[in-house]
This record gives structure tokens, sequence and C-alpha cells, in this order.
């Protein structure tokens, strides 16, 4: 496909046809989780243990793993990776390779290891990746004794441990697999599909399969697709196409099917299809793949905005980072799973990769929940930005980071970030970096002495920082990078200084453009750039940048910042991370996540908050309308409470012990918040969204708890698999009649019989640098998430929340 990005980008049309990996591989040969009986040490220093041969003093772990957040949290250690250390840290496993492979490839596949990893197989270097966020496999084949021991070592050099601006997380912390293929195969990533028409009738698209011929003879290839309807279990196409493989040789294998009627993929109705790829050689078979695909139509236009699938969208985004508090960066998918759709019940359909290449189980959620997603590259390309140490923005910063190897490798990555995710229907756009162009950190110019800019120049034009018309000059080679691998999604990037960017080639060199944090340049820009694709990349969760959005029709996207509170990017000690998330540091809904509900949900909702009023308040100010306000109803006889409603219903009224107080109240289109001062009383707070004929159409309440009481924990499941399965169990502190105490802070301890094992204890504590790995913790606002994991036997496991002062409880969980 051509597409003219100078004249118009509502003609930017796409429909992808595309694979997800339900458990995500490399998309070749016959691959195994490669993630049990590892042995692990943290080194000293730089100490180079490959020659190690006992280990009686390294632990045995299964994979994923993150050192760091094991902790502890120290003040000597950076704020911005959260206080937690960094180190060396060196991996070991050993295996055996059956004798009748002899004769095929034997890979290796690893999906993250954070950061600058070294393999070695049996004593050989195969292999050294920087970039901490990308995948990468090697292959082992050379080296292998088939049929008896093997032993592999990582080494991951995390000694720079303050090299990022927020919480990465050291280790092996994604999936890995041994994979095993016929010397004739589909290559890494090697399959890739691209519709070329779309209608209500049918789909016309290309599959790719790119084959390698790494025999010693000419090799006959059949390469057989069919696609089935995930929905039905029908086959709805199918294609058989012959080639001829000369010896290492590599092949682009086309083919061309039609899908008639074809169920689109949305955020609505994420419809996915089932495609068998199998590849015969010589007659035999020898290779099967199995995706899942999904079909839709991208339509970017400077004036109109988004379209998906011929419908005008507007894009309700968060920026999400990759840790998941207590379990750092090694996070399994079901905990994913639970945060994504809390996402979305919030009102959420689009998230930002904020600002890396991330697991791929989370493109394969998005493409399974219905979330649209923003790819994003990198942070820093060819210089460190600032990372501050005794807090965010405070202090003097270091400049650890990555951009020392950018040079070498960032094309590369680049290129493989693209050839990983580009099957995904859910990417809808791929960045090329986040804030390269924030003034003075590092580039300037000298439009920064005259030009307004909405975030802190630094000292206006520093003539020694490098220029910015770097910016042009790196933006156009990566911009050709992803349009070599993929032409059916723009090029984007998130800009920090649009004014100091306007003045170089990059604006130009990408084909939209996202404004962080730049909504007083959306009219101006527009105006001045009528060609120019505009979108917020990163925005407050303040009503106004929300209206910016909804209010034009050229602006198609917000993502705030950010979704879920995420570790590092710290304040001053003591704290954890970032607590402006949409969610907390468990996954619970806060109340701005409330808040930003009834802004984006359609679904009628309410929430009620409450808070003491402030002096101002009692003047007759009632511009005090917080959205952060807790569902608390706990304070002194007759003090005067302001409540707080966050509803998008006609109207709303409030009721205590089911009696109405104040007046019935119609929506405030300016605030999204309803509210009402009275004096305290003991009961049930009730708030009810109303229509416009005063029928309730949704409530919220909360109660006047007791002292506590009791312990009451709600799995998420209680049936999962032997094989890595995860419970999510929330715990609360109730009082005698069963109601959540949202002042306790007591300290729970929980104990496990049976085959699982305690991932960790998060309480969404951002000031609590206590250990979250050990079974003790605080509850904080009454309640904790426990995550348990199943270590490969079945039975049943009993966990047991226990406190001096508290009635305990039991849950128990099968294993299957």
């Amino acid at each position: 496909m051509i597409f003219s990005w100078k004249r118009l980008l509502s003609i930017f049309a796409v429909c992808l046809l595309i694979p997800i990996i339900s458990r995500a591989n490399p998309g070749f040969g016959r691959s195994q989780l490669f993630v049990n009986n590892w042995k692990f040490k943290l080194a000293s220093g730089h100490e180079n243990l490959l020659g190690e041969t006992t280990y009686e003093n390294w632990r045995d772990i299964t994979l994923p793993h993150d050192w760091s957040v094991e902790g502890p949290y120290s003040p000597d250690n950076a704020s911005a990776t959260g206080y937690l250390p960094g180190g060396t840290g060196w991996y070991e496993k050993d295996f055996t390779v059956p004798l009748n492979q002899k004769g095929n490839k034997v890979c290796i596949y690893f999906e993250g290891v954070y950061n600058r990893s070294t393999v070695y197989i049996n004593g050989h270097k195969i292999g050294e990746r920087p970039n901490g966020y990308i995948s990468f496999m090697y292959d082992l084949t050379p080296y292998i004794n088939f049929g008896d021991k093997n032993e592999i070592k990582v080494q991951v050099d995390h000694t720079r441990y303050n090299d990022s601006r927020w919480y990465t997380g050291s280790g092996i912390y994604r999936d890995v697999y041994l994979v095993y293929a016929d010397l004739v195969h589909i290559s890494l990533w090697g399959i890739f599909c691209n519709v070329n028409h779309i209608s209500t009738k049918s789909a016309d698209f290309t599959v790719t399969t790119t084959l390698r011929n790494e025999s010693l003879k000419q090799a006959k290839v059949i390469v057989q697709l069919d696609v089935f309807s995930k929905k039905t279990g029908t086959k709805v196409a199918s294609s058989s196409k012959k080639i001829n493989l000369a010896v290492n040789d590599s092949v682009n294998c086309e083919q061309n099917m039609l899908v008639k009627n074809p169920e689109l993929w949305s955020i609505d109705n994420p419809n996915l299809y089932n495609v068998v790829t199998k590849v015969y050689v010589n007659g035999k078979l020898t290779e099967t793949n199995e995706t899942t695909t999904g079909v839709r139509q991208l339509t970017y236009d400077a004036n109109k905005g988004f379209f998906l699938n011929g419908v005008n969208t507007k894009l309700k985004g968060v920026c999400i980072h990759h840790d998941a508090g207590c379990l750092g960066s090694a996070v399994p998918k079901e905990v994913w799973a639970r945060r994504l759709r809390n996402l979305k019940a919030m009102g959420c359909n689009a998230i930002r990769l904020s600002h890396n290449p991330q697991a791929p189980y989370i493109y394969d959620l998005c493409d399974e929940i219905g979330l649209v997603m923003m790819d994003e590259a990198f942070d820093e390309w060819e210089y460190p930005k600032k990372k501050w140490v005794k807090g965010w923005n405070v202090g003097t910063p270091s400049f650890d980071g990555n951009s020392d190897f950018f040079k070498e490798w960032g094309e590369r990555d680049l290129k493989d970030m693209v050839l990983r995710d580009r099957n995904h229907p859910s990417v809808i756009m791929w960045s090329i970096g986040n804030e390269l162009d924030y003034p003075n950190d590092p580039y300037s110019h000298p439009v920064l002495e005259k030009g307004t800019i909405n975030q802190p120049v630094q000292g206006g034009y520093l003539p020694n920082n490098p220029p910015a018309e770097r910016l042009g000059d790196i933006s156009k080679r990566l911009a050709a990078v992803v349009k070599k691998y993929d032409l059916s999604r723009p090029v984007t990037a998130a800009l920090a200084g649009p004014v100091m960017s306007n003045e170089t080639t990059y604006p130009f060199n990408i084909d939209i453009c996202g404004y962080n944090y730049s909504e007083d340049r959306y009219a101006m820009d527009h105006q001045k750039y009528p060609e120019r694709v505009l979108y917020g990349s990163e925005n407050s969760s303040g009503l106004e940048a929300w209206k910016a959005v909804r209010d034009s029709k050229y602006i198609f996207a917000q993502f705030i910042w950010t979704g879920i509170d995420y570790l590092g990017e710290s304040g001053e000690w003591p704290s954890r991370g970032f607590y402006t998330g949409l969610l907390d540091f468990g996954g619970f809904p806060k109340p701005r996540g409330y808040f930003r509900r009834v802004m984006w949900s359609e679904t009628p909702s309410a929430y009620i908050g409450t808070y003491l009023l402030r002096k101002e308040s009692f003047r007759g100010n009632n511009l005090h309308l917080s959205e952060d306000a807790w569902s608390s109803w706990n304070y002194k006889e007759k003090q005067i409470v302001r409540v707080v409603s966050y509803t998008n219903t006609p109207q709303a009224r409030l009721l205590l012990n089911g009696k109405q107080i104040g007046e019935t109240k119609p929506f405030d289109q300016e605030t999204f918040i309803t509210y009402w001062d009275v004096p305290f009383e003991p009961g049930k707070l009730t708030v009810e969204g109303l229509d416009k004929s005063e029928k309730v159409i949704c409530s919220y309440d909360i109660n006047t708890s007791g002292r506590p009481y009791a312990i009451k924990a709600t799995p998420d499941v209680t049936d999962i698999s032997k094989e890595r399965g995860v419970s999510q169990i929330e715990v609360n502190v109730v009082d005698e009649k069963g109601i959540p105490v949202f002042l306790s802070d007591d300290e729970l301890t929980c104990n496990i019989e049976g085959p699982l094992r305690l991932l960790g204890l998060e309480s969404s504590n951002n000031s609590d640098m206590g250990d979250y790995k050990d079974n003790k913790q605080r509850v904080f606002h009454g309640r904790l998430i426990a995550y348990v994991q199943a270590i490969g036997d079945i039975g049943v496991a009993k966990i047991r929340f226990s406190s001096p002062w508290l009635k305990s409880t039991v849950v128990n969980i099968n294993i299957k």
C-alpha cells in the first residue's frame, strides 16, 4: 500500500489480519517454556561467575525473576528507580537436549532481560543485548551436547542501576523459551499479515511468511494456511503455496486469502480469528504454528481525528509502566489482566506503553479485552536525561542511562520491536520516542530565548548543549526503520517542547504528532500546520485536559499520566513511586479513577467521597471540589463534612440512613462533581444518580464502620492451573457487621499450606518502605491484595490471614 502522508492523512486506512500468540513465543518451531529449575546469585560488583561450578550458595528460583524488588528500600539508593538496588546478577540452568533432536536447531528466546545481558552456553559466549526491554533469540546449536548435560549462564549487569527515570527491575524478568526447529523453518517473528481492502462483505489480505533454509540441500516447501473464526470455530479461508528454497536462502512467501463477511476487531467487539500455519518440507510436516488474528481499519484525519472501522473515536487513554508494586517487573499475566480490565471499567479504551516495549502478553490482553495501544521504543536516544537521586526534580541529578548503546543498537532495537509487535490489532501507532525534545534535557535551540514553552526551559538557550537539529536527523532515520517493516500504521512521537521541535524537521519526519502537556498549543499549531494530525500523548488528569479533547474535532486522544501507580520517579524519602494513577499499586480504583469514569464512561455511574471542609469553604467558597476524595464515613458527631459525588447522570440526590438530605442537584457540566455540606451523623450514606424524570439509574453507598474486628479475604479465582496459575486475594479488615474499616492499619500475617507460593502482599501505601515480599504487611485504607502462585503440583492449598487482635480467615485454592 502507498499512502500520501504529506497531502492528507484522512486517507490513511489500515486493515489488518494479525497474529496474536496466546502464549508468547518467537512464532516458529516447537517452543517450550524454559523457566523452571534456574539458580541465581547476586555478585559482588562486577564479579565474574562464569567459571563457578558449585552452586551451594546460589538460590533456586523460577523465572521470571526481578531481584531489585526484593530490596531493601534505602534512602541511599536513587529516587528515580524507587530507592531500590541494582547490581550484577548471574543465572544458571542445567538441561538436556534429547539425542533425537540432533540435526535440528536448538534456540533460546528471551522476552526481556534488564539489562546489559550476556549469555553463555557450555562456557561459550553466544551474545549480548544491552537493551533490557527488547526480546531476543540465540542459536545454541553449534555448542549443544545432544543427549548429555548442557549449562546455560546469563550475566545481567545492572550496576548502573539509576539508568532510568522510573523503576526498571533487574534480571530475567520475563519468560524464556527453548525452541526446537527444523533446519528449514519460519524465521523469528516471520509471519506478517496486511489487509489491502476491507468492506462489510469481504476482507482481502496478504500473509507473508519468511522462511529460511539452513540445511545443506535445496528444499521443496509447502506453506498451508487455514483461518478459523474464533467465535464459531468454522474455517473461513485457506491457502496453500509451494516454493523451492535454495541452500542458505531466505524467502518471503506471500499468500492471498479472502475472508467473507469479516468480523471486525474493535474496542467494543474485539473479534478474533485463529490462523493455523503448517510447513511441509520435502513432503514432511515439520512445523505447525497456531495464532490468533483480528481485522480492523484505521483512519487518521488532520481535521476530523481518528476513525476505527470508519467510526469517529475519541481515545481515552492512559500511560502505564511495566511494574506492579510489590511484584516489581516480574508480573504474571493474570495480574495485568485484572489491571487492564479495571482500567477499561473506568472508561479507558487506549493504552500507551511508556516508554518501552513491554511483555508480549500485554499486547495479547489488549487484543482480547479491546484496548488500542501506542507501542513506544525509547525514552532516550544519543544522550542521557536527568535521573533524580534524592527526590523527583530535587537536588542534583545523575546522568546514567542507556544512551551509550543507542548508536550501535538503536535501529536494531526498533526493528525488533516492530517485527515482534506488528501483528497485534491493538497496536495502532509506533512511537519512536518520548520527550526527546524536553527543553535543555539535553537538546537546546535559540528559540528557547524567546519562545513560549509551557514546561521549564531551565536557563533559556544553552549553546553548549546538543543542538536540537539532531532531533530531525535521528527521527528521520528511525521513521525509515519503522516503515521498512510496517507501512500499515503511522509513526509518532511524544513531543515535550513543540515550540523548539517546530524549528527542526522532527515533527515533519513523523506521521502524527503527540503533544505532552501542551494543550495550549493545539489550536495555534493546528492553524499553523493544517496537515498535522495532533493528539495528547501525555496529559494531566485534570478536567480541562479532557475538555481539550472532548470539545475539539481534530484532537483525537489523550493519554493520562498515569493509569496506575508505579515504582520510581519517587518523591523525597519515604516514597516508593509516582502516585497519580487511576488505580493504585494493587490495581484497585482510586477516587480519581471513579472521577475519570464519570467523564469517560457512557454507563451511568456514581461515587461518594468525603472530607472535612477547609476554612475558606465556611466563607461560601465552593471551589474546593476534590477528585481525590476517599469513601470514608467516620467523623465526629456534627462535624461539617463535604460530601462529593462523581456522577454523570442528569441529577443526583443524597440520602443518610434512607432519608434525603439537602436538595436534588443537577449535573454540573463544568466540574463533573456534585456536592453537599452536611453535619456528620453515623450510618449509611447513599448517592442516587437520577435520570431527567428522577428515576434512579445508579447508586453508591458507604457506611460508618466500627472498630476492626475480623479479616475478610476474597480471591478472584479459587481454581488455578498447577502451571504457574495465580490467584489474587483481596483482603479487608472489617468490623463486627462486616463493614470495611477504612481507617485500619493493622498488620496481617499470611501463612500458606500446600502447593502455592506467596509472590507478595501489596497494600498500596506509597510511603511504607518496608518488605513487601515477606508474609507480613500492614493494610492501607483497611485493605491489601495478596498474590499467590502454583508451584507445579496439584492439590488444595490453604491461605490463612491472621492478626493478633482480629478474627482470622482461611481461603482454599484448588490447584489442578
